[in-house]
C-alpha cells in the first residue's frame, strides 16, 4: 500500500512505514493536482501537516483513500466529520509536539522579558556606535521566577507549558472550560519527580492575576482575546500566542500595546498566514516566529513514528 506524506514526514516515520511494508512518497503535490495524483498513484494513506487541506471535494473524489493523517494537533485543515462519515479513518498526533510548543513559548517569554528580540535587531546596527545607549535602553528587564503565568486552554500543550513554568519557579493559573483539575508530573534528569495539582479558575480571574499569559486553545469562531479581555489584564502584561491565528484579535493587540496595557507580545501564528499584517511585522514590541511551534527535530521524529504506528495498527 502507498502512503503520500504531502507535507513531509521524518525519516524515522518513513523507516517505520517501510519496515511495515508500505511504500512512502514525500513528493509535495500542489493542492489543485492532489486528487489526480492520489487516484493515479493509488494512494491509500494521505498524511498532511498545515499546508495541505483535505476538504469534501477531495474526500469524494478519492474513494481509494482509507486514512487521512495530520502530523500535529489541530485538524482544522481537514473535514474530519465528513471524512469519517465516508468511512475514512482520520488520525493525528496530539501529544507529540506539546513540549516543543511549550519551549518555543518560553523562548519568546524569556526573550521578551529581557528585550532580546530588540537587542538582537539593534546590536548589529548600533552595537559599536551606541553600546551604552542600548545598554541603558534594555536594562529594565524582568525575571520570570516568582511571576504568575496564566494559561488559557489547559489541554496537552497548555499543561506542557505549565510544567516549564513550574520548573522556572513561576506560579501557574489556568482556565479551561472542559477541565476542573489537572495533575502534572515534572520529570527530572536523575529520575526524581515532583507532582502538582492545578485547579482551573475562571477566564476573568486568569486575565486579572497574570503577569504573563499564553494561549493554547483550538481554532474557533470568536476571538478568545479581544478588546474586553485586554481591558481585564494587568497593565504591562506580556503574552504569547502559539495556538492558532484568529484566536487573538491582532488589531486589538496593537491598540493594547500602544496604550501600554500590553508591554510586549509573542506571535507564532497569525490571522493572515502566510502573509501577516505589516503592522505586526514592523512592531518593535512583538517577538515573531513563522508558525514553528512544533518544528523541532524531536517533535517531528515523534510525529512520524506515531503516525506510522497508527497506520500499521489500522491497516495491519
Amino acid at each position: 500500500m502507498k502512503v503520500l506524506a504531502n507535507d513531509g514526514i521524518s525519516q524515522s516515520g518513513i523507516d517505520a512505514l517501510e519496515k511495515g511494508g508500505y511504500e512512502v512518497s514525500t513528493t509535495t503535490v500542489a493542492q489543485e493536482q492532489l486528487i489526480n495524483y492520489i487516484n493515479e498513484k493509488d494512494i491509500t494513506v494521505l498524511l498532511v501537516r498545515s499546508a495541505t487541506t483535505v476538504r469534501k471535494d477531495l474526500i469524494d473524489a478519492c474513494p481509494g483513500l482509507k486514512i487521512i493523517g495530520r502530523g500535529g494537533v489541530g485538524m482544522d485543515n481537514i473535514d474530519v466529520e465528513y471524512a469519517r462519515e465516508q468511512g475514512k479513518k482520520v488520525i493525528n498526533t496530539p501529544a507529540a509536539s506539546s513540549h516543543s510548543v511549550a519551549e518555543l513559548v518560553f523562548g519568546h517569554l524569556y526573550g521578551l522579558a529581557r528585550y532580546l528580540h530588540n537587542a538582537n535587531r539593534d546590536m548589529p546596527l548600533e552595537g559599536d556606535s551606541n553600546f551604552k545607549g542600548l545598554k541603558k535602553a534594555y536594562a529594565k528587564g524582568t525575571e520570570l521566577k516568582g511571576k504568575t503565568l496564566g494559561v488559557l486552554g489547559f489541554g496537552r500543550i497548555g499543561q506542557a507549558t505549565a510544567k516549564v513554568a513550574l520548573g522556572a519557579g513561576m506560579k501557574v493559573v489556568a482556565f479551561d472550560p472542559f477541565l476542573e483539575t489537572a495533575h502534572l508530573e515534572l520529570d527530572f534528569f536523575d529520575g526524581q519527580t515532583v507532582n502538582f495539582e492545578i485547579k482551573t479558575i475562571s477566564k476573568e480571574e486568569v486575565l486579572k492575576q497574570s503577569d504573563f499569559i499564553t494561549l493554547h486553545v483550538p481554532a474557533q469562531k470568536d476571538y478568545v482575546i479581544d478588546e474586553a479581555e485586554f481591558n481585564m489584564m494587568k497593565d504591562g502584561v506580556i503574552l504569547a500566542n502559539a495556538a492558532r491565528g484568529g484566536v487573538l484579535n491582532e488589531i486589538a493587540l496593537v491598540k493594547a500595546i500602544e496604550s501600554g496595557k500590553v508591554a510586549r507580545a509573542a506571535l507564532d501564528v497569525f490571522e493572515k498566514e502566510p502573509k501577516p499584517e505589516m503592522q505586526l511585522l514592523m512592531n518593535p514590541a512583538l517577538s515573531l516566529t513563522p508558525h514553528t511551534g512544533a518544528a523541532t527535530n524531536e517533535a517531528q521524529d515523534r510525529i512520524g513514528t506515531e503516525l506510522a504506528s497508527q497506520i500499521i495498527s489500522i491497516l495491519g
